[in-house]
């Protein structure tokens, strides 16, 4: 297979990987000619690794560990016990005058904050935290847009030990009451409203339901984002941004030493199939992990300016707001990736010169459907990596970035979860990009594809999983006493490994492959597909804007049904469910290609795009599905239902 980019001499040579290989062997003595050697001496001496990740990185530790890791074992192990450190204080080493934080909002708005602005930002609301009475342990929730304000209670929050968890204002109130009323948060940051596809939504109802039905907040902080004049607020326990930090005296930032494994942040599962699961994550994992993949396979450097679009509930924003601790500049942008244009995203990372733009797979097979093509027609010049996550990004949409994008550009097709806070595989600046693939298994993580029994396998396809500790596994999840859902989430399939639920392959040249998630993986007649490769071939089809595809039960048998959504004013008609079927059946195999084919109006998704499989799958077995508060457009799950295509 031949490379669609390979990284010259000069660009290996500087790169941040290139220089911890050269620690590496300097402090072992030990020889790393390559990737795959480094990667597996990360794997056998893991605690050599993680040690010198953290000595490469200078992690501030308040006190020292005793060890490395003890209890080497899923779940149990204890990675450096006994010492003490704040995730925060490494977000804020840097006290200039360097750009640390760029908003861009959809309607034009425009706001910076220096390194130095930012710290003592944070100190005055950290004051207000202080004078609410909020402390270490307590949680601190956020209903907020993705904007400075955001970033700055976060950083105030984990630098006190209090834990912070996040969703974004257009999550429904039941969704909301799903997350933050489990863990019962003593203080609220939240907006009057936001923006998006160039509308202005009001928020201030919606906070005033969930301050009614989460007792425990006892005071909520409200961010003027709509109407940047207001003065008083009439909710109930609120108090406007600008007079929670007003009462501050103080310019220096307290950090809390906590233990490495203290909680940090309470993330959610998607919540399709049920309540979220409160996955907790830690100050040390959390930052080890975040540190390598910023620093060593994205190549992050303090010059660099850094976008990701995400919203505040997804754990993308998390990941990119670490890049503070590498002193780079962040760009934080909130509201429609298409208004007012298709390009509209790609004119901002022009503007503010983004060096490493991320985005979704969905969002770069937007922009190849909608004719976007930005090599000619921006200039780009800065751009040196595009990174790509969400769902397996399409080998066609490989074509189109070094077609219509940039030639010259590491693209890193990146993947691993909430569930970890991190990747199991992602990009490598000193390995070529390869179609349809993504680069390299994170160092230090135990990756491998497996089949029923559990056996590894090279170029044929299994489960992910992960067969050995690592740091930021999460510490558990919240009100789990005896840690049953914990360790039935995964560790029962493989027995102790750590199965993710995604279905891929590991290449034989040691890249990856990941074909959708296992959960949704088709398979009729006891051949097991993964969705991703039906996805592929149908995305080739003009008329196709999207699609899902989903198993359903029949007879002995599962049968492949696959629902289409059409451009505006087409009809599904024979010649083109002949042309979607061909399609598939040319680059595919017959076991494939859909038992039938329908038309849709829309797809259902989570909030943070995904779309969701085994929410349709249940639909047209006429079975509930547990929580549709957790999808962007749950009216989108009644097109699905009482099909009467599907009863013959």
């Amino acid at each position: 297979m031949t490379a669609l980019w390979k990284p010259d001499q000069e660009a290996i040579a500087s790169s941040n990987l290139h220089g911890f290989i050269e620690y590496v062997q300097n402090h072992t003595g030990l020889s790393m000619p390559d990737y795959p050697t480094l990667h597996n001496w990360s794997i056998e001496d893991r605690p050599r690794f993680w040690q010198s990740l953290s000595d490469f990185y200078q992690v501030i530790f308040h006190h020292q560990p005793s060890a490395i890791l003890i209890n080497d074992k899923m779940p149990g192990s204890e990675w450096f016990p006994d010492s003490t450190l704040n995730y925060a204080e490494h977000l804020l080493k840097r006290r200039d005058d360097k750009t640390a934080l760029i908003f861009r909002g959809e309607n034009g708005h425009r706001r910076t904050l220096s390194y130095q602005q930012l710290y003592e930002a944070v100190a005055s609301a950290q004051q207000g935290l202080m004078n609410a009475g909020v402390s270490k342990g307590d949680r601190v929730a956020a209903f907020m847009p993705n904007c400075l304000e955001t970033v700055t209670l976060m950083l105030a929050a984990t630098s006190l030990g209090a834990i912070w968890s996040s969703c974004s204002p257009d999550f429904g109130i039941q969704g909301v009451m799903d997350r933050f009323g489990q863990i019962e948060p003593k203080l609220l940051l939240t907006v009057d409203g936001y923006f998006y596809g160039g509308k202005q939504i009001d928020c201030l109802e919606k906070v005033r339901t969930i301050l009614e039905k989460i007792p425990s907040i006892q005071q909520s902080v409200i961010v003027p984002f709509l109407n940047t004049k207001l003065v008083t607020t009439d909710l109930p326990k609120s108090v406007l941004w600008s007079d929670f930090c007003s009462s501050s005296t103080t310019t220096d930032v307290i950090f809390e030493p906590v233990a490495f494994n203290h909680p940090l942040f309470i993330m959610y599962s998607s919540g399709t199939t049920g309540v979220p699961k409160c996955i907790v994550h830690g100050h040390g994992g959390t930052l080890l992990q975040h540190l390598k993949e910023l620093g060593l396979h994205t190549d992050l450097k303090p010059d660099d300016t850094i976008f990701y679009f995400t919203t505040c509930g997804w754990m993308m924003w998390n990941w990119l707001v670490s890049s503070l601790a590498i002193g780079a500049t962040v760009v934080l942008y909130d509201g429609s990736p298409f208004y007012p244009e298709p390009a509209s995203l790609i004119d901002m990372g022009d503007e503010e010169d983004v060096s490493i733009f991320g985005t979704s797979a969905k969002y770069i097979a937007a922009l190849q459907k909608a004719g976007v093509k930005p090599a000619e027609s921006h200039n780009l010049d800065n751009l040196k990596a595009l990174l790509s996550t969400g769902s397996p990004l399409l080998h066609e949409s490989y074509d189109y970035v070094y077609r219509d994008v940039k030639p010259n550009i590491r693209l890193s097709s990146i993947s691993g979860g909430t569930d970890i806070m991190s990747c199991f595989a992602l990009g490598c600046p000193i390995l070529p990009v390869y179609r349809g693939e993504l680069q390299c298994r994170g160092l230090g993580m135990d990756v491998e594809f497996v089949d029923h029994e559990g056996n590894p396998q090279v170029a044929v396809k299994g489960e992910l999983v992960c067969r050995s500790s690592f740091p930021s596994m999460p510490i558990g999840f919240w009100n789990d006493p005896d840690g049953s859902k914990y360790h039935g989430a995964y560790f029962d399939d493989f027995n102790g490994v750590w199965a993710h639920g995604d279905y891929g392959e590991l290449t034989k040249h040691d890249g990856v492959i990941i074909h959708g998630r296992a959960d949704a993986v088709l398979n009729p007649g006891g051949v097991r597909i993964g969705t991703a490769e039906i996805y592929r071939q149908v995305d080739k089809v003009v008329e196709v804007l999207d699609s899902i595809a989903v198993g359903q039960e029949w007879g002995d048998d599962t049968r492949v049904v696959l629902f289409v959504q059409l451009r505006d004013g087409l009809e599904l008609n024979e010649a083109l469910t002949n042309k979607i079927s061909t399609t598939i059946r040319s680059n595919t195999t017959p076991r494939h290609v859909p038992a039938k084919i329908l038309q849709v109006t829309d797809i259902p998704r989570t909030i943070s795009g995904k779309i969701v499989e085994v929410a349709v799958r249940e639909v047209i077995h006429n079975r509930p599905v547990k929580n549709t508060d957790a999808l962007a457009n749950p009216e989108a799950l009644a097109l699905y239902k009482n099909r009467p295509e599907l009863s013959s």
